[in-house]
């Protein structure tokens, strides 16, 4: 997605053979079951558990997990543990800011672990604050270009609340804030345009353009992060040459 660093792009496409089906589905699940116990088991009343859940059907994720991780969350089924939520934040090879969300029922142990995740790669794990200020949560959602001439696609979606629309790798890229993020998908759902990914991201605003040596370590980095049991999502502010690109 644009101003990702294309992080997203990356790691669907190098897991999409992934056989660590499991451990996806364990991450998922802790979102869903964390969201269901803030905001209730309603996904239409509660938007982090209806992102959690659209995630979830992403990765096809059963139905019977799904709906097992939201009655752990509102107590219907007994949940084995409490799950904090944490933001983590730093800094890997190259000055790159790098935040890494966190579902945790131990914050000690994850943050002990987490520090040396990026100490053994290079960088350093900051105080909270330390990066946070150079990203911006945002709505991403990417629609083919194929579906919609651009001129249609730009009323549409500039009407529901889109801040930002632009085409790469024969996508429609479209930014908005998290409040329009529901109200866009739903206009383009309506209008029968079928969506081929959407999340909620924390979006940088500048880039640090790496050159493959120092792309290569920082992506070591994001995959032992991604890695990590109790790692949601992580973020970061670099940009790598097209060509390592199409390599990855």
């Amino acid at each position: 997605m644009s101003g990702h660093s294309k992080w997203s792009t990356i790691k669907h496409k190098k897991g999409a053979a992934d056989a660590k089906r499991g451990k996806v589905f364990s991450k998922l699940a802790k979102a869903i079951t964390s969201a269901a116990r803030q905001g209730g088991g309603n996904p239409d009343m509660n938007l982090k558990l209806q992102y959690a859940i659209e995630s979830a059907k992403a990765e096809n994720m059963p139905k019977d997990n799904i709906d097992r991780a939201i009655q752990k969350g509102t107590g219907a089924l007994s949940a084995d543990t409490i799950l904090y939520e944490c933001l983590y934040e730093g800094y890997g090879t190259s000055g790159v800011a790098v935040m890494a969300e966190i579902l945790t029922d131990n914050k000690n142990r994850t943050a002990a672990e987490i520090r040396k995740v990026f100490e053994r790669s290079g960088g350093n794990l900051g105080e909270s604050g330390c990066v946070a200020w150079m990203f911006q949560q945002k709505g991403l959602i990417a629609v083919d270009s194929g579906e919609i001439e651009e001129d249609e696609l730009m009323t549409l979606v500039l009407d529901a609340g889109c801040d930002d629309l632009h085409v790469e790798d024969g996508k429609y890229e479209i930014d908005c804030e998290v409040k329009d993020y529901n109200n866009v998908k739903k206009v383009l759902e309506g209008e029968g345009i079928k969506i081929e990914s959407s999340e909620i991201s924390w979006v940088p605003s500048t880039l640090i353009e790496l050159d493959e040596a120092k792309g290569r370590k920082i992506i070591v980095l994001m995959e032992r992060l991604e890695n990590h049991d109790d790692v949601q999502n992580v973020y970061a502010n670099f940009s790598l040459p097209e060509g390592f690109l199409a390599e990855l």
